[in-house]
């Protein structure tokens, strides 16, 4: 190679090397420091895409698995509010069924139509206010009047417990697990007879009541006055003991049954949707962890690997450096032969 002065090659050569380990080491030193071995799209173009994505997913996934905590606490209200209605609608049947034997006077039905009353009201107020997050739970009128406050549609509520659109993606909770618990909900349309052929809108009706309106105090009393045997008289003033057996308190125990029946139905079915909620929490926390374990494969540093390129790029650098300065000095050489 010619010896010359104003081309140094050698010069040349140590810059780029000094270029590329300072390039290098600066990479090392940001890997390093962020934990990231892609941080710019340069790095790794489809990494960054798919790193992307996975962090957009991990967001979603988290975001579903609380909407589905937050459908199971819904399903858990409305659960322990319907063991509240049962446990006062069985205590009623008892105070029927105690009211059924013939050992009682007026007197003493007369205070048990008093809790029997008392009970029936309350399940007309905990159905009315029962909700969650503005959602009535027991209000939902199967007609399709009056749910405009309700807060849920004709298909009931939608679970979003995954990442996209599609089915598979939500858990529907049926509309009949909402519908009206009320005295009107459970009795309005109950349907059958008693073994002497009666209605459960007779025995209301024999009690000086009205079946379809028992949402008011005074056809509440009249409930009451049926399960205990009394009904008022002419000028709805008092209660007085039915006469015979025709429409004793007995013939209310089997629509007090169906009633008690109609909850553990939907409480079966809010037990069995909320297994599947809670399946797709565990789901969500799987696909969670699997997906944040690729994310660290693509896009974390190894520390161990990254040190040793650091390292590596350091004595580069340093070399390349004092080469250069020596490489600088070369033309110089050309003074001695003048």
């Amino acid at each position: 190679m010619a010896l010359t002065i104003n081309t140094n090659i050698s010069s040349l050569i140590a810059q780029r090397s000094l270029n590329s380990a300072t390039t290098s080491l600066n990479t090392a030193i940001e890997r390093m420091t962020t934990g990231f071995k892609i941080n710019h799209a340069s790095d790794d173009a489809a990494g960054y895409s798919i790193a992307n994505l996975w962090e957009t997913q991990l967001g979603s996934l988290d975001v579903a698995a609380d909407n589905a905590a937050t459908g199971s606490d819904l399903l858990t209200t409305a659960e322990e509010t319907y063991s509240l209605l049962v446990g006062h609608l069985q205590r009623v049947r008892d105070l029927t069924e105690q009211a059924a034997n013939g050992t009682y006077g007026s007197a003493s039905k007369k205070a048990i139509q008093s809790e029997i009353s008392a009970r029936l009201t309350e399940v007309n107020r905990i159905s009315a206010n029962a909700e969650f997050n503005g959602i009535k739970l027991m209000a939902y009128n199967m007609d399709g009047n009056g749910n405009e406050a309700v807060g849920i549609t004709e298909s009931g509520i939608d679970l979003q417990v995954g990442l996209y659109a599609d089915g598979n993606s939500i858990i529907n909770l049926e509309v009949e697990l909402f519908s009206n618990a009320s005295l009107s909900g459970l009795f309005g349309d109950i349907a059958g007879t008693t073994s002497a052929g009666h209605t459960f809108e007779d025995l209301i009706t024999e009690a000086g009541g009205n079946a379809d309106e028992l949402g008011t105090a005074e056809n509440i009393e009249a409930f009451a006055a049926a399960c205990a045997g009394l009904k008022y008289n002419d000028d709805k003033t008092d209660f007085y003991l039915q006469d015979g057996d025709e429409y004793g308190a007995k013939e209310m125990l089997a629509f007090l049954d169906t009633a008690i029946d109609e909850i553990s139905s939907r409480v079966t079915k809010i037990g069995a949707v909320q297994n599947r909620v809670e399946s797709a929490i565990s789901a969500l926390d799987v696909q969670s962890q699997n997906l944040t374990s690729s994310l660290s494969t693509l896009r974390d540093t190894d520390i161990a690997e990254e040190s040793s390129n650091y390292i590596q790029a350091q004595i580069l650098q340093q070399a390349s450096a004092t080469l250069l300065s020596t490489a600088n000095q070369l033309p110089s050489v050309a003074l001695n032969l003048i």
